[in-house]
């Protein structure tokens, strides 16, 4: 069994940065493919950012260039270094361990950016 918990998420001004946490139980997380979602009120969840299990990232349009994914296997943690934060990021973060038959979520972060 796989249990996801995010931290870091918060209030912070526009402009400001922030560093979001997922700590993984279990034993497959080293092995897995990792996502950042989030989901603004009224939105669907959209992918932020995917990382392979060897280190290998792709962001979303809105992201690049601002946010960057990493990840420590010997930690069973990912990371989210969020900069340049503006308002249109305002959202809950979650984390996404990808795996078969069935993907993990985490329960979410809540970041709000305010102008």
């Amino acid at each position: 069994q796989v249990q996801l918990v995010e931290s870091g998420g918060g209030l912070v001004q526009a402009g400001g940065s922030l560093r979001l946490s997922c700590a993984a139980s279990g034993s497959i997380f080293s092995i897995s493919v990792m996502g950042w979602f989030r989901q603004a009120p009224g939105k669907q969840r959209e992918l932020v950012a995917i990382i392979s299990s060897g280190g290998r990232a792709n962001y979303a349009d809105s992201v690049k260039g601002r946010f960057s994914i990493s990840r420590d296997n010997a930690k069973n943690t990912m990371y989210l270094q969020m900069n340049s934060l503006n308002p249109e990021d305002t959202a809950v973060y979650y984390c996404k361990l990808y795996s078969s038959p069935s993907n993990y979520w985490g329960q979410g972060t809540q970041v709000t950016v305010s102008s």
